[in-house]
C-alpha cells in the first residue's frame, strides 16, 4: 500500500481523512498486522480482488464489514500484453485461476505473506464469494462496476455506489486561465503493464507531442519499466511519483492527459486532470464511460493508432467545461465520505 502506491492507496487514505472530518473515528491498518478488533463497530476492506488479504480478518473479527470492491479485470491484459511465460500460461487459465497463481507467485518471488491459509485451500473464487456473501454491504465505484461483479459471480447483494473523488480545493482550474502548452501530454500513474505506458509511447513516437510520464515503477514489473525508459529523450520524459500538490503544476500546463490502460474502474488521475482543465483520453475498457460520458476521447489500448488518433482529437478540442462542473459537483472526497458515512450508518443500525 505504501511502497507500491497507486490510486487505491489514495482512495484509502483520502476516504479515511474525510471521514475523520465528519467525526468518524478511523484507523488504517495493513492486512498483515495483528489487529485488536474490540474497539471497532465496523471494518472496511478495499480491493475485493485480493481476497487472501481479507479473508482472515473476516473470520477472526466477528464484526460487520463493508468492501470497496475496486473490481479490476486483468484478464485481457494477462492474455494479450503480459510478457514472458506468464502470458502463455494465462491463456489456459480462467481469470480467477490466474489471480490464484499470482498470489502464489508473489509469495515465492518476493516473499509476500499469504495472511489467510484458508485461501490456499479454498482458492480464489470460493474465497471471494464468501467475502461477498458475508459482507454487510458492497461499495463499488460505479453501477457499471457492480454490474460486472454481479454478472461474473452470479450474485445479488446489497450495495451502495461510492464514487472515486478528487480534492476539489487542490485540483481546480487555474483562475488566471494561462495558455497551455499545446504539445504537452501527461500520463500520471504507476508504470506497469496494465497502465500501458509503452503503447502510449509508441503511439506518440514521431508526433508533435512531448510526453511526460509521471509515476514510479511497479515493484514487480522492473523489466516493463526498463522497456519504457529506453525511449527517454527529448520527446519522452520520466518523472518519479510526486505529491498531489506538485501534480497541480503539471495538470495546469498540459493540454491532454492520457490513461490508455488495459482496464480502469475510474482512473483517479484522469479525474484530477480533467478537473484542472485538461482534455482527457482514456481507455474504453472498464467503467470509465459512466464517469466521463461524451466528454472524453476513448482509445483501444491494444492499438497505438487508436491512442494517437484520440490524443490528436483531444488536443484540437476546446476544454470540456461540462465535465469540470460534473466532477466538482459529484466526484469529490467530501461526496465520497458522505456516501461512505451513510453506508456505515445503515450497516451499524441494522
Amino acid at each position: 500500500m505504501y511502497k507500491d502506491k497507486g490510486g487505491d492507496t489514495v482512495q484509502v487514505l483520502k476516504t479515511a481523512e474525510y471521514l475523520r472530518k465528519r467525526g468518524v473515528a478511523v484507523d488504517v491498518k495493513l492486512t498483515n498486522e495483528t489487529i485488536d478488533y474490540t474497539p471497532y463497530d465496523l471494518l472496511h476492506f478495499f480491493n475485493l480482488i485480493r481476497p487472501a488479504d481479507i479473508l482472515v480478518h473476516v473470520m477472526r473479527s466477528g464484526k460487520p464489514y463493508v468492501v470497496s470492491t475496486i473490481f479490476v479485470d486483468y484478464s485481457e491484459y494477462e492474455r494479450r500484453a503480459r510478457g514472458g511465460m506468464a502470458r502463455w500460461l494465462f491463456r489456459f487459465f480462467t481469470p480467477d485461476q490466474a489471480e490464484y497463481l499470482k498470489v502464489l507467485a508473489r509469495r515465492i518471488k518476493s516473499g509476500e505473506k499469504i495472511v489467510s491459509a484458508r485461501y490456499i485451500c479454498w482458492g480464489h473464487t470460493k474465497s471471494l464469494r464468501y467475502i461477498v456473501a458475508h459482507s454487510a454491504m458492497l461499495l463499488p465505484n460505479s453501477q457499471s462496476e457492480y454490474d460486472r461483479l454481479a454478472a461474473c459471480y452470479h450474485i445479488d447483494h446489497a450495495f451502495k455506489i461510492v464514487p472515486n473523488g478528487i480534492d476539489a480545493a487542490l485540483f481546480k482550474r487555474p483562475q488566471a486561465y494561462e495558455p497551455r502548452e499545446e504539445d504537452l501530454v501527461l500520463c500520471v500513474g504507476r508504470i506497469e503493464g496494465r497502465k500501458n505506458q509503452l503503447n502510449l509511447i509508441r503511439a506518440l513516437h514521431g508526433s508533435r507531442f512531448r510526453l511526460y510520464i509521471i509515476g514510479s515503477s511497479s515493484a514487480n514489473q522492473a523489466s516493463y519499466y526498463e522497456a519504457c525508459r529506453q525511449y527517454e529523450g527529448p520527446q519522452v520524459h520520466f518523472i518519479e511519483a510526486v505529491s498531489q500538490e506538485a501534480l497541480t503544476g503539471y495538470y495546469s500546463r498540459a493540454r491532454v492527459h492520457v490513461l490508455p490502460s488495459w482496464f480502469e474502474t475510474t482512473g483517479l488521475s484522469t479525474l484530477e486532470a480533467a478537473a484542472m482543465g485538461c482534455n482527457i483520453v482514456i481507455t474504453d475498457k472498464g467503467d470509465t464511460r459512466e464517469y466521463f460520458g461524451q466528454h472524453a476521447w476513448y482509445c483501444d489500448p491494444a492499438s497505438p493508432d487508436s491512442i494517437r488518433a484520440a490524443v490528436e482529437q483531444a488536443a484540437a478540442a476546446p476544454v470540456q467545461e461540462a465535465l469540470i462542473e460534473k466532477i466538482v459537483a459529484r466526484y469529490t472526497w467530501e461526496a465520497v465520505a458522505a456516501a461512505t458515512h451513510q453506508a456505515y450508518t445503515e450497516v451499524i443500525s441494522e
